[in-house]
């Protein structure tokens, strides 16, 4: 399961960049969000989540917050 680094959050959108591990971004998006059940993200935190590929490419899926 990847992981990552939340690099940038909007509160409003519910959006937002992951860093991954490997210094590829991925899109953090509304949809993944909820579905995650996650309350919010905050920069810095440590995530980890599956990778599925979407209609415009890699989409991220089952996010989990392993750190503060």
């Amino acid at each position: 399961m990847p992981q990552g680094t939340v690099k940038f959050f909007d509160y409003e959108t519910n959006t937002g960049t992951v860093l991954l591990d490997n210094a590829d971004e991925l899109a953090v998006d509304a949809e993944t969000f909820a579905a995650s059940g996650l309350l919010e993200l905050r920069l810095g935190q440590r995530v980890r989540f599956d990778v599925e590929e979407g209609d415009s490419g890699p989409r991220m899926r089952d996010l989990t917050i392993i750190s503060l």
